[in-house]
């Protein structure tokens, strides 16, 4: 479905980035990774398939850093159809006593790299006549929780700024839209459920079910390959006239 297709996601050596990497990859996609966690087990991890991978280390808080990746995909990887804006980072505090440069960085990363990537990159698919565009939002871009206020804000504002480019590129090819995930199983996640068996002196599976308790009346998680086919589904033909959408995939979070 995506042969042809080169996709760059950001965050994306490790967690729900990888996962999104891996089934474009398996769709066809040549991928372009970025992140600081293991780029070698990243790319073994997409090894099995028949695509072009490419890295870069930009720093998602650096808009130069991320003009040079922009640059990087280009010239190395031929320019890039679809964007995954997938990077993000979490400092948990009330507001009064949020240290200001986490709160500077967690826009930086989860909000204004999603900017920087999108007006770089939109100019080269508007002369392709096609683009997709899907930024991981969450379900803390339609709902809030105490001690969240940065991460709460820029995921809100990350879903305000989808709808605004997909209202600019309404009349063209290129889609924009946010997948906005409840919980899911990744390794930081994994370590929050590790911690609160220790601290409620429980096992893992129960560990889990008391977090996903508070939010998610599934009581599952949703996977990374699951919002991976979410994300290749919005590339396809058939999401054509989705735009602008901020769809949950949270195991009923908002329905409540």
């Amino acid at each position: 479905m995506l042969t042809g297709k080169t996709a760059l996601i950001t965050g994306s050596t490790s967690g729900i980035g990888l996962g999104i990497a891996r089934v474009m990859a398996m769709h066809g996609a040549n991928i372009v990774l970025n992140g600081f966690g293991d780029v070698n087990a990243a790319k073994r991890t997409l090894a099995e398939f028949d695509c072009t991978v490419g890295y870069h280390d930009a720093d998602m808080s650096k808009p130069e850093e991320i003009a040079a990746m922009i640059k990087y995909a280009e010239m190395e990887m031929g320019g890039i159809d679809i964007l995954v804006n997938n990077a993000g980072i979490q400092h948990v505090a009330p507001i009064d006593e949020f240290p200001v440069e986490r709160w500077d960085a967690v826009i930086a990363i989860n909000l204004s790299s999603a900017f920087h990537t999108t007006r770089l990159l939109l100019p080269a698919m508007k002369a392709r006549r096609w683009g997709r565009i899907i930024n991981v939002a969450s379900a803390h871009g339609l709902v809030a929780s105490a001690n969240k206020s940065a991460y709460v804000a820029a995921k809100h504002g990350l879903v305000g700024m989808t709808k605004a480019v997909a209202l600019e590129t309404a009349t063209t090819a290129i889609t924009c839209n946010a997948i906005c995930p409840g919980w899911v199983l990744t390794p930081l996640v994994q370590k929050q459920v590790d911690a609160r068996a220790v601290l409620d002196g429980v096992d893992n599976e129960e560990a889990k079910r008391r977090l996903l308790g508070e939010k998610q009346p599934s009581l599952q998680f949703t996977t990374p390959a699951q919002l991976g086919e979410l994300a290749v589904f919005l590339c396809s033909p058939a999401a054509d006239n989705i735009r602008g959408a901020a769809i949950n995939v949270d195991g009923g979070w908002l329905a409540q």
